[in-house]
């Protein structure tokens, strides 16, 4: 909310002297948020000018100028800037003659924009300063016709200062106002509120008014079926003025409090009800009273209907939208915005004044729904004074009276459903026990009835409050407390810090992601976090991320060819871009386009990891309805809502381009490839006290022969938790980065699940080892892996360790077949081990590998 200095000390005593800051101060005090200070951008002389001539020139690019001798100092005097007292200046405009009075900045004035005027040639003369139009003062968007003081009532000298009369010299305190103090988006709300802090004289301008009924008009108030309970409109005033004066132009005062207040100036019966909505906080809207036909309806719209609103856009509406109709039509949404059919224009003389009370649920969902927010909703939604209706609507009247020569006319409604303040009962004893201070009953009841509650003394110790009609959000004893505390003063609360009871610490969960995650950064790889939002086509290139099988979704597989088919996702109603509506499915997208961001920038060897959730959409994704804002949903609809939540696994995922070594004196540099990706993820469940078993797999987005499928043991097999490998060549090229792309992926809640909850530990033998090789030859498509897992589990207790070092094929090695070597590491821990030992336990294994895939031993 913008407050111009000069209308608040309309309303509230203010010091002579003041300034913005102070009255920010003073706002602070009472629980505002300071915001900005609004000036007009206009320094240096910007003076009255009195035209003494103008002589038409037309110059050879076919535009005609003005040359003026302007008259900007008494007689005889110097100027504001020092110069002469009349000058030569040229100006485009031609709305203006000679003996007009004008705005002429002179040279040393900044207009906005930093829009400095100096003395220049143009079109063959030296132009010693500019006649202003209203746009380039920032009072309006005519640009084309300067400003013409006579035709907005002000009569001045040449030389006086047009800074102050055209109020440029005026300032606005911003402030942030709460959704729950609906009442301070008006000057009168905010001068009471300076009223409270400071303790000086506060008049309701409500109060000055003198309301006139009208009748004879037609209106009805037709919800008869009312959403969710909620009636849309409690009232609606109507009132008439009749004969307006179109030549009339909107008083330089106005506006420049419009402008400062963040309204623009559009015409006098718009500025007009926009002064008084910002003046009392009611929002008015003004028919052109020739346009309507017959009177007015207040209902829901139908099913289909549609509204050309002020801004030009045709709205489909909705039936749960309250309208404003004629005997034509929809006129009108209500509380909203008006219809470009009955609008206010320069060929108006008639005018019916609305001033409606709106249910704030209702005008809320609206605005929201047709994506409109405008000053009235703003208000309507937050809840508006209802009793302040009669008075906004006269105070117009007056206004088109006194300012747009028009005569109030007897035609009017009123319809009003009598307002009741709900009774608070408030035990004085809580307001110390909720804010830990020590205000006294008297202080507590002052501050309550300064904000302008009624209070009846009730049982011992408690007090029955009625708040007043302009303070909706008082509705319990705990909101008055809190008035009590910001009346009297935050500064009385002691600064004494709870002590926190004690906890329980993190779960197991949330301590092995963080080991997870301290482990993997020490190990080198950068931590980024990116938007869960991703496109169609990183779902299909990137698929469900550890997931190596192709999807069925809505029950039909998708085909064999794992690059086409397509991945089941959520899909955002509003998403904040239209181009990546869905939710991820996968952390590789977020990684590829940090990768492509660094290496856009030049880094080209780039390890990054990232750990967050994917959103995995269930069968009962989303609801029917959205409840109400206004009241909590029951169990049963927060359970809905809650089995509507997609489930929303954690993951580690890693991806790694460039050098893993980098080129130096006496090494060559050596490129990342699938095994950094796998030792990354070896690493990521190594942290979590997780195994990982690594087989060959198969991924939409990953090289054939280069994708390790990575499993954890369970009690009847192999579980899939990730993947780690090469991307397609073509799917990195797609995405521009350069060389291999090396990833994994792991599902790392499931792999701290089926970790064990005590890290396996082993005795450490103080004997020495036996170290024996063993070369088996097997079919070439049976995976080393799991010959050595059955070479491993054949060779006993006795085996310490054993890894593959070599895998041949070639020259002395049938086809179709190949050459593993394993390196076996013996070991007892209570004696030293013989050589017939540690061969017994090799040949056991060797054949636990004959039985399981005809392994032979090669000599």
């Amino acid at each position: 909310m913008r407050v111009p200095l000069s209308w608040l000390g309309e309303f509230v005593e203010l010091p002579a002297d003041v300034t913005p800051e102070q009255v920010h101060a003073d706002l602070v005090r009472v629980g505002f948020e300071e915001e900005d200070i609004r000036r007009f951008d206009v320094t240096g002389p910007v003076v009255v000018g009195e035209v003494l001539s103008r002589e038409p020139e037309e110059h050879s690019n076919g535009k005609t100028i003005n040359w003026c001798q302007v008259r900007v100092a008494p007689a005889g005097e110097r100027a504001a800037d020092g110069g002469e007292d009349v000058r030569g200046i040229v100006c485009g405009a031609h709305n203006f003659d000679a003996g007009d009075r004008v705005v002429v900045s002179l040279p040393g004035a900044v207009l906005p924009g930093g829009f400095e005027i100096s003395a220049r040639k143009t079109y063959g003369h030296v132009s010693d300063g500019m006649i202003a139009s209203a746009r380039e003062l920032t009072l309006g968007e005519d640009h084309d016709g300067i400003i013409v003081l006579s035709r907005l009532g002000i009569d001045a000298e040449p030389g006086a200062d047009a800074k102050a009369l055209l109020g440029l010299d005026q300032s606005a305190v911003e402030i942030n106002v709460t959704p729950d103090r609906g009442y301070a988006f008006s000057i009168r709300g905010v001068a009471r509120e300076v009223s409270h802090s400071t303790g000086a004289a506060f008049t309701d301008p409500a109060a000055a008014v003198t309301p006139v009924s009208g009748s004879g008009f037609s209106v009805v108030i037709d919800d008869q079926a009312p959403i969710r309970g909620r009636v849309g409109a409690a009232g609606f005033i109507a009132r008439t003025v009749r004969g307006i004066d179109q030549s009339r132009p909107t008083p330089a005062w106005m506006v420049a409090r419009l402008q400062l207040a963040g309204i623009r100036s559009l015409s006098l019966e718009v500025d007009i009800s926009n002064y008084v909505m910002l003046e009392l906080g009611q929002p008015l809207h003004a028919y052109d009273l020739s346009k309507l036909s017959g009177g007015i309806t207040v209902r829901r719209a139908a099913a289909g209907e549609t509204l050309m609103t002020l801004d030009g856009a045709e709205r489909t509406l909705s039936v749960e939208d309250l309208v404003i109709t004629d005997e034509s039509g929809v006129i009108g949404l209500a509380g909203v915005m008006g219809g470009e059919s009955t609008k206010v224009d320069d060929t108006t003389t008639d005018v019916l004044i609305e001033a409606a009370t709106f249910d704030p649920v209702s005008i809320a969902r609206t605005s929201r729904r047709h994506k409109l927010p405008s000053e009235a909703s703003k208000r309507f939604e937050r809840g508006v004074d209802p009793l302040v209706a009669r008075a906004a609507a006269q105070r117009m009247v007056d206004l088109l009276v006194e300012l747009a020569g028009g005569t109030p006319d007897a035609l009017g409604a009123e319809l009003s459903a009598p307002w009741e303040a709900p009774e608070i009962r408030l035990p004085l004893a809580r307001i110390n026990g909720l804010m830990g201070a020590d205000y006294t009953d008297a202080e507590a009841r002052a501050a309550i009835e300064m904000i302008g509650c009624t209070i009846v003394e009730g049982t011992a110790g408690e007090i029955r409050v009625t708040p007043p009609s302009w303070r909706s959000d008082l509705t319990r004893p705990a909101d008055l407390v809190e008035e009590v505390a910001r009346v009297v003063g935050y500064d009385r609360i002691p600064s004494v810090l709870p002590v926190a009871p004690p906890g329980r610490g993190l779960t197991r969960a949330q301590r092995l992601r963080r080991r997870a995650a301290n482990v993997v950064t020490a190990a080198g790889l950068d931590e980024v976090q990116s938007y869960p939002f991703v496109t169609r086509t990183q779902l299909t290139d990137f698929g469900a991320g550890v997931e190596a099988v192709v999807p069925v979704i809505d029950g039909v597989a998708q085909g064999d060819d794992a690059q086409t088919a397509a991945v089941p996702a959520v899909k955002l109603a509003n998403p904040l871009d239209g181009e990546a509506p869905f939710m991820r499915r996968s952390l590789l997208p977020g990684l590829v386009t940090a990768a492509q961001r660094n290496v856009s920038r030049g880094l080209t060897d780039l390890s990054l990891v990232e750990f967050g959730a994917v959103f995995v959409p269930g069968n009962n994704l989303g609801t029917d309805g959205v409840p109400p804002l206004a009241e909590k949903p029951d169990a049963d609809t927060l359970a809905a809502l809650y089995a509507s939540v997609p489930e929303q696994p954690r993951r580690a995922a890693g991806l790694l381009i460039g050098d893993a070594i980098a080129k130096q004196p006496g090494e060559h540099a050596r490129e990342i490839d699938w095994a950094d990706a796998l030792d990354a993820a070896k690493i990521a469940a190594g942290a979590v006290s997780a195994d990982l078993v690594v087989t060959q797999g198969a991924h939409r987005a990953f090289h054939p022969g280069r994708t390790a499928e990575l499993s954890v043991r369970v009690a009847d097999g192999l579980e899939v938790v990730g993947v780690a490998g090469e991307l397609l060549p073509e799917l990195s090229a797609a995405y521009h980065l350069p060389g291999r792309v090396a990833a994994f992926e792991l599902d790392l809640d499931r792999l701290i699940e089926l970790a064990p909850r005590e890290p396996e530990t082993h005795q450490l033998s103080t004997y020495p080892a036996a170290t024996q090789d063993l070369t088996l030859v097997v079919a070439a498509e049976v995976p080393a892996g799991d010959v050595l897992a059955v070479v491993a589990a054949g060779a006993g207790e006795l085996l310490e360790s054993a890894r593959i070092v070599d895998d041949y094929r070639g020259a002395g090695i049938p086809d179709e077949q190949k050459a593993l070597t394993f390196a076996l590491r013996f070991r007892a821990v209570d004696r030293t081990l013989k050589a017939e030992e540690a061969s017994a336990a090799k040949l056991a294994g060797v054949s636990a590998a004959e039985l399981a895939f005809d392994a032979k031993l090669r000599e």
